[in-house]
């Protein structure tokens, strides 16, 4: 460890003489013997999350710095923010001379760690968080970089700042490659030294299992990391249990990969800083979704309502720290979390993300990710929707969430989120600081203004760049209580206005460029009034234009009538036109696949709602299948189509119609 010849240290504990020396023996030590392992210059990883940590660990390392001060020139390396903003997590650690150099994805609840960086005290970092998490996984299997397009165009990338706090930073840890034409990051991998995680339960062999946990986190391929480097790996829990008796597909870090198990004290092993157990946190149970409380209709409120304007059903949606949470409220109250799957960077996926100090965790969850697992899916593309705050934005479409001034907050996952979710909604404030809003008849007063602007010239460091979103096909949204934003080919352009704001005086007066602006409407008025907006029935009716699309490649036209509910002539002529404005053009005929779950027709348009079904088949398709979970809606609709000589047969599942299509081939 560290190319330290252990014979010539002095250890004062034959336990841990007996971990250098791999002894097989039981596990459980004192957190004082646990902790001497660690040495100076070591490289230490941590695992965490906003405010849940290995408490017991931090506090022990502390301790015995403030004691002997050793170890000293320690790397820290953790992916999350964990701290409370005040002293716990990872700020007991912040003591010049015990830290030489520091890498995270989040900073901005360690301030006194902060503190030392920007002062020039310690080498300092900022990573993607989610880049830190697959860094631990690349460790973990001795490969030389991380290599991924996440940071590309930000102040992570090589080209500006390289992810650099301070000046006193001079090592290039990321850089600048190419495959087949394209840009990529590589991050560069290092040994870890001492891994510092927890669980819930050990057995006398180390085995651990996190049945009370929140969170998993990146927990094995840091013990992975630590273990494959030559290191060691100390895990703290709430209860130790006998050999063998734990159910060995609970079990989340081997004991072959355990070094140390400490017992914690109950005070310092709480699921958070701010809730000391909730079993709901750890999927033990669900909660009432009534129990979530309504916003108050203040700014944050109106900037979540008009957030939720772009949700759209089956979406997979991430909401960020702070003002975007406010999002998942709104759902609640709109009555459409059914029809959404949210989700939060640190795994969960489904439920009801928590916030504050609990920010991580979730009740209600369909599922638990490990962490670098979940990034693994965003990074792919796999959200639909992202609402994440907005801090300061430039006339680029950049966002700044990561610093200001003498503040460093850090991406977090920001990055690695914004850079591959199809549509994003930036959320925040028109101004910072003290304002005063009054809300009234559908329309907003702006009685008083915040002390400064966030919509200037240069944001003062990119987390988001607009220019690289520019290159790409995601739909970029800014979302303020007062105006809407939208990134377009040409620039920034102001497409909404809350009723009542006068453009001039309270928009553009107060910023530092001049939009584009071509189009400009009010704001939905719902999202100034009081009473439930009614989403849900907006949700459920989705445009006749984003309802139908052609795959080229198999040349099938997708039909989504899915919660379609047909009320008028009108509706069935938008269908006709919207069919015959794909089909035409293309001169040939398409196989078709039409979805009709829960749709919807009134009786006395059904006949005009089939003839119109006739008359596109006979035009357009060659063949046609169509699905509904529905029996009722099958057999009522299949009458409808036999009795004019159509396929009458409707499927149960769209794998039944897919597979029915093909075999017409």
């Amino acid at each position: 460890m560290n190319s330290k010849d252990v014979n010539n240290k002095s250890i004062v504990s034959p336990v841990i003489a007996d971990i250098r020396s791999g002894m097989k023996r039981g596990k459980v030590v004192s957190v004082h013997d646990a902790i001497r392992v660690i040495r100076d210059g070591d490289t230490v990883a941590i695992d965490g999350f906003v405010g849940y940590s290995p408490e017991e660990l931090l506090c022990a390392l502390e301790d015995r710095f403030l004691k002997t001060g050793e170890p000293k020139n320690l790397t820290l390396i953790f992916a999350a923010g964990i701290g409370d903003s005040k002293e716990k997590g990872i700020n007991r650690l912040a003591h010049e001379g015990m830290i030489k150099r520091l890498i995270a994805g989040h900073w901005g609840l360690i301030p006194k760690m902060q503190k030392l960086a920007l002062a020039g005290k310690i080498e300092a970092y900022n990573f993607p968080q989610g880049v830190i998490t697959h860094l631990f996984r690349d460790i973990a299997g001795h490969a030389p970089r991380t290599i991924t397009h996440v940071g590309l165009g930000t102040f992570v990338d090589p080209r500006l700042s390289a992810g650099k706090v301070n000046a006193v930073t001079k090592e290039d840890l990321v850089e600048l490659i190419h495959f087949d034409d394209k840009e990529y990051l590589a991050y560069k991998t290092m040994p870890i030294h001492v891994a510092l995680l927890r669980g819930t339960t050990a057995d006398m062999d180390g085995n651990i299992t996190m049945e009370k946990e929140p969170l998993t986190l990146e927990m094995l391929p840091i013990a992975m990391a630590a273990k494959n480097s030559g290191g060691f790996v100390i895990v703290q829990v709430e209860r130790i249990a006998d050999r063998h008796a734990l159910n060995p597909r609970q079990v989340k870090i081997p004991g072959i990969l355990v070094d140390c198990v400490i017992v914690a004290k109950p005070e310092n092993h709480w699921q958070t800083y701010g809730t000391s157990y909730n079993p709901a946190f750890s999927g033990e149970f669900k909660i009432p979704t009534a129990t979530v409380e309504p916003l108050p209709m203040d700014e944050r409120k109106i900037i979540a309502r008009r957030a939720a304007f772009e949700l759209r059903p089956n979406m997979v949606v991430n909401l960020g720290i702070g003002m975007p949470e406010g999002v998942a409220s709104v759902a609640n109250e709109e009555g459409i979390f059914d029809y959404l799957t949210l989700t939060a960077e640190a795994g969960s996926i489904g439920g009801i993300p928590s916030g504050g100090i609990n920010f991580g965790t979730a009740t209600n969850m369909d599922c638990l990710l490990d962490m670098h697992q979940q990034f693994d899916f965003y990074d792919g593309g796999g959200l639909d929707l992202a609402c994440l705050g907005l801090a300061q934005m430039d006339s680029h479409g950049n966002v700044n969430v990561s610093k200001f001034g003498p503040k460093l907050a850090g991406c977090g996952g920001f990055i690695d989120i914004t850079q591959t979710a199809k549509k994003i909604v930036f959320g925040g404030t028109f101004t910072a600081g003290a304002s005063e809003l009054a809300i009234a008849d559908g329309k907003l007063k702006i009685n008083k203004d915040g002390g400064s602007k966030k919509i200037i010239k240069d944001v003062e460091q990119i987390t988001f760049s607009g220019k690289t979103a520019q290159q790409g096909d995601q739909q970029i949204y800014y979302v303020t209580e007062r105006c809407v934003f939208k990134l377009t080919p040409e620039g920034v352009e102001l497409i909404e206005i809350a009723p009542g704001v006068d453009l001039e005086k309270e928009v553009l007066a107060q910023m530092d460029f001049k939009p584009i602006i071509k189009n400009l409407r009010l704001m939905d008025e719902r999202i100034f009034k009081p009473a439930p907006m009614g989403l849900k029935d907006d949700l459920l009716s989705i445009p006749i234009n984003e309802r139908l699309t052609y795959d080229p490649a198999n040349n099938i036209f997708y039909v989504n009538f899915e919660g379609l509910a047909v009320k008028s002539r009108s509706d069935i002529e938008a269908i006709r036109s919207r069919v015959a404005e794909i089909c035409a053009p293309l001169g040939k005929r398409v196989k078709t696949i039409v979805n009709y779950d829960n749709f919807s027709i009134v009786p006395e348009l059904e006949d005009e709602y089939v003839k119109m079904v006739q008359f596109v088949v006979s035009k357009y398709y060659s063949d046609v299948t169509r699905y509904t979970t529905s029996a009722f809606l099958r057999m009522k609709l299949g009458d409808e189509l036999k009795k004019r000589n159509l396929a009458p047969h409707i499927f149960q599942s769209k794998d039944e119609a897919r597979e029915a299509l093909e075999k017409k081939q």
